[in-house]
This record gives structure tokens, C-alpha cells and sequence, in this order.
């Protein structure tokens, strides 16, 4: 199932786009991020660009204090490649007993070491034309400037800021139409477009950061930062009936478990099924995929994957154990998963250049405006990831159900992730795309994914029909608003539980790029604040 060799034999000749695109959660980010392709930048400047101004315009999901992965295509070399900036674990936190006694989500204590800093630095000065300081310059501006805070930020700080220490009070607790301003945050980025990945982990923004955390009670001490690397890794890339995939490799969990899904439908011809047909074997092969993945999957560099994880034989057995007519019950999968919970507010772009190099990136604080903990002397705001971890394996969780070792704490450790910045290439068609969404990214890729392979709709409905998810546990497919009440009904019929949420969830950001033509479409999230910026 899994390949080791990223050569897709397409069917048409590519030529290359039409123009430059840039997809961003954000308008200003866009922006950034298509100044340096105006500049003579290439996709990776300009994801490099666009990746730190979002941390700036939208501070509650991405930014220096978090990571992320980062996708690659690089055309003159016909490469993929993952930047892996993952968050790791401070030696302080040991295996995870401090978290018996406090929190892995609010206040200094709950951080990472950040790794955005380290896949930017990686991104443009190994990849990229411009130079580093060039594409630090946006954000610079706009922390400097300031920016108008939407509606939809201002809940999001108003959900937050209980967890707000004094210094991300002062910056973030604005109302609609106010002005974020972060000068601290300015002075950091300027030093970081200066000197580096070197300054930020090793230097005097290290310094800074490091005294503040200790004052303020968190675990990140100054040799964690130093000893901090970006990691370059192979995606996780399989075939799926003339399409192949392109996807994140661990510590992100969501290439293994798109994997695990598709190849346990290798012998399904999804075309040919009815709607509830289609949608109910999604749903059982999600269950299937996410026992497994909450059980056996995590940071590649210190847990051993088993060896016949995504083995044919017994992806087809989980196949097998799928009745058409009626809903497994979870805990009637055979084998034992745990409960996992994973902060929903993320960012996603998509950036692809003249040249046909492509960027999928999805980056993260984890939580909305993660641990709440601003650091007074650079104005990072600083990830909880830590939560991301099984940070009591071996106990009982909520459910009585015991959480797996393999994502459990240790030292210099990435937790688990379910981030998953994607590429699907069709015989003609190129397909960029991700989303935040904490667990549910993985089933948001997956139906994208299973929208443009089927190509039944407009490529915006793709990317915009309601969803649908199961993880596993709880044993309870979840729906979003609009998904179709007949549908549901008959989902429920086939013994289903269903939980209606209360809002939609999700903000995925794509591009579709026709290789025959070079045309591109951007597809911006209705969910969200998105922009499509074109190069002209």
C-alpha cells in the first residue's frame, strides 16, 4: 500500500500554470504571500511569507509559538518532500507527571518547543529565491501596523480569554473593528528575518523567551530550544484507483490514517454506490482507521509502527468485518483504542508558483490561542500541544478506557498530530488542499479527497458540502449543519447514532491546478475568512 518512490505516471503532458495562486485563511496573509511571487519569488518564498503573517492577522491559530507541517512540491526535481515543525517535548515535563497536577492546555506549562521558526528558516532559505528577511517583511508590517479584529476573532477571544496571562490580555482582548497592534511580536520577527532560526533558538530571542517561561512557571528551558531541529521526511504516498496521494508522514497522524481508509476500500468502486451506501462504508472504514490510529501511532523516531500496520491482508480483513446494512458498534471492533482530543482552531494554505512548485502547509497553536500564555518580552504566543499528548497513558481516561504508550510523553518527542496538508494528483488534475479541525481533519481531507476523485460536483462543493465524521470514540457519527436530514435518517436506520453539532466546523483552503491547461482554481472555505489571491 505504501510507497516508498513518489513517481506518478499521469496521463497528460503537465505544462505549467497559468499564474501564481495563493489560498489563505486570512486576506492579508494571501497578500503576503503573492508579494513574493510579484517580487520573482517562488511558491516556497511565498509560503514562507504567508505562514508568518497568519501567525500575525490570525494569533489564535497559528504563529512563531506553535509548528506545522509543511508539503512540498519541488518541479525541477519532480520531489515531494515534508518540513516537519512539529512541536517537541521540554525535558522538564519527564513523562507527563506534571500534568497529574496541572494543566496541559492553559498557561505557560502547557507549551511545546515551538517549530515554526525552524520549518520557515528550513523553507526559505533551502528552497526559496528571495531571502529570508524579504519574506519576513509582511509580517513585520503588519504586527507593526495592526489590523482590525473581525467578528469571528472576537469570539474567539471571547471563548479564550479567561486563560489569558496579563501580556496576551493586553494585546488580544479587543472587539469587533478594534486594532490588534504587537509591536514586541514586530521586534521579533524583524531580529528573525535578520539572523535566522539561530537567533530564535539559540540567541536572544531564546534568551528572552527562556527567562520569561521560567518565571512564569513553564517547562521550556534554553538547551530544549537549542536542541530544536526542523526534520525533512518522505510523505506518506499510495495509489487509489488512478489517483495517487500525497500526504503527511508522523508524527502527523492523518497520511498513515488516509492510508489505512483507502486501503481498506481498495475493492470498492465508490462511483458506483448509492449516496448512504458510499457514505456508510466512509464511516465504518473511519472507525476502523481511527481504532488503529488512536492505538498504535506516533512520533516515528520513538515509537515502532507494527510492521503490518497497513498490510494488505488485514486491511482487507477490517473490510471484510464491515456490514453494508448495519452499523458495527464500536467497541465491537475487535482490539482496544483511547480517546483523543486535539485543539480545532489550526490554519491551512495553498500556494503553487509559474513554475508548478506547490506548498499544502497546515499550522498550528493547537487550542484557540493555545495555552493563553504570551510571552511580555517577544510577544510569542505560545502553544498547548502538550495536550496533544496521551499525557497519562496507562490510566483509565473519561471513558474508562486506557490511553496508548506510543503517543505518550517523553523528552524531545513530537506528539501526535492530525494534521494533513495533501496533494491528490489525478490523471489530469493536480488537487492542493487541507484544513484545521483538530480529529476531524483527517474525514475532511478524506471526503475532499473522495469529491475530486469522484468529480460528481463542482469543485467548490468539495470543499464546502457538509461533513461528516467518526473517530472511533464516542460511537457517534458526527453531522454538520445542512447535511442532508433524508440522509441522516437513513444513516440512523442503519443503526447509526448521530450527533447534530451546533456549528460547522472546518476551513479548508485548496487549489486546483489542470495540468493540461495550467489553469488554476483557488477554493476559499465558506466557513471562514479565506481569500484567493491571483497572480496577474
Amino acid at each position: 500500500m505504501l510507497l516508498t518512490t513518489p513517481v506518478f505516471a499521469a496521463s497528460t503532458e503537465a505544462v505549467k500554470p497559468e499564474s501564481g495562486m495563493v489560498v489563505a485563511a486570512q486576506p492579508a496573509a494571501a497578500e503576503a504571500g503573492m508579494a513574493m511571487l510579484q517580487k520573482g519569488g517562488n511558491a516556497f518564498d511565498a509560503a514562507a511569507a504567508t505562514a508568518l503573517a497568519l501567525g500575525v492577522v490570525e494569533p489564535g491559530s497559528s504563529g512563531l509559538g506553535g509548528g506545522g507541517f509543511f508539503m512540498l512540491y519541488i518541479a525541477r526535481q519532480d520531489r515531494y518532500v515534508m518540513i516537519d515543525a512539529r512541536e517537541t517535548s521540554p525535558a522538564a515535563a519527564g513523562h507527563g507527571e506534571v500534568f497529574e497536577s496541572r494543566s496541559s492546555i492553559d498557561g505557560a506549562q502547557a507549551a511545546g518547543v515551538p517549530g515554526l521558526a525552524a520549518g520557515v528558516d528550513r523553507l526559505a532559505k533551502k528552497y526559496g529565491k528571495l531571502g529570508l528577511k524579504r519574506v519576513v517583511a509582511p509580517a513585520v508590517k503588519l504586527a507593526t501596523d495592526g489590523f482590525t479584529v473581525s467578528s469571528r476573532l472576537a469570539g474567539m477571544i471571547e471563548w479564550r480569554k479567561a486563560a489569558f496571562n496579563p501580556a496576551a490580555r493586553e494585546l488580544f482582548d479587543k472587539k469587533p473593528g478594534e486594532i490588534i497592534r504587537q509591536p514586541q511580536l514586530a521586534a521579533t520577527l524583524k531580529q528573525f528575518g535578520e539572523h535566522g532560526a539561530e537567533v530564535f533558538y539559540r540567541g536572544e530571542t531564546a534568551l528572552s523567551l527562556a527567562r520569561d517561561l521560567k518565571r512564569d512557571g513553564g517547562l521550556i528551558g534554553l538547551n530544549d530550544l537549542g536542541e530544536y531541529h526542523a526534520v525533512e521526511r518522505k510523505p506518506v504516498v499510495f495509489d487509489y484507483h488512478g489517483y495517487r496521494v500525497v500526504t503527511a508522514a508522523l508524527p502527523s497522524s492523518g497520511g498513515m490514517t488516509l492510508a489505512h481508509i483507502f486501503g481498506q476500500l481498495q475493492d470498492d468502486d465508490l462511483k458506483r454506490l448509492k449516496e448512504l451506501d458510499r457514505d456508510h462504508l466512509l464511516i465504518e472504514a473511519m472507525k476502523r482507521a481511527y481504532r488503529d490510529r488512536n492505538r498504535y501511532l506516533g512520533d516515528a523516531d520513538f515509537v515502532t509502527v507494527p510492521y503490518d500496520y497497513l498490510a494488505e491482508n488485514r486491511l482487507q480483513e477490517l473490510r471484510d468485518s464491515i456490514d453494508m446494512q448495519h452499523a458495527s458498534p464500536a467497541l465491537d471492533i475487535q482490539g482496544v483504542g483511547e480517546m483523543f482530543s486535539e485543539g480545532h482552531d489550526t490554519t491551512h494554505f495553498s500556494v503553487v508558483d509559474r513554475e508548478g512548485n506547490m506548498v499544502s502547509a497546515t499550522l498550528s497553536v493547537n487550542y484557540a490561542f493555545g495555552s493563553g500564555y504570551v510571552s511580555p518580552s517577544t510577544g510569542i504566543l505560545l502553544n498547548d500541544e502538550m495536550d496533544d499528548f496521551a499525557t497519562r497513558p496507562g490510566e483509565p481516561n473519561a471513558y474508562g478506557l486506557v490511553q496508548g504508550q506510543a503517543n505518550g510523553v517523553e523528552p524531545g518527542k513530537r506528539m501526535l498530530s492530525s494534521m494533513t496538508p495533501s496533494f491528490i494528483i489525478g490523471p489530469e488534475r493536480t488537487f492542493i488542499l487541507g484544513t484545521p479541525g483538530g480529529s476531524r481533519i483527517i474525514s475532511m481531507v478524506l471526503e475532499a479527497s473522495v469529491g475530486s476523485m469522484l468529480d460528481e460536483a463542482p469543485p467548490d462543493d468539495w470543499v464546502n458540502s457538509p461533513r461528516f465524521h467518526h473517530q472511533f470514540l464516542p460511537d457517534a457519527v458526527q453531522l454538520e449543519p445542512g447535511f442532508s436530514a433524508k440522509l441522516a435518517g437513513q444513516l440512523q436506520g442503519s443503526g447509526h447514532t448521530l450527533q447534530w453539532l451546533e456549528r460547522p466546523y472546518g476551513n479548508m483552503q485548496a487549489i486546483l491546478l489542470d495540468r493540461k491547461s495550467g489553469r488554476l482554481t483557488g477554493i476559499t472555505d465558506r466557513r471562514g475568512e479565506g481569500a484567493v489571491s491571483r497572480q496577474p
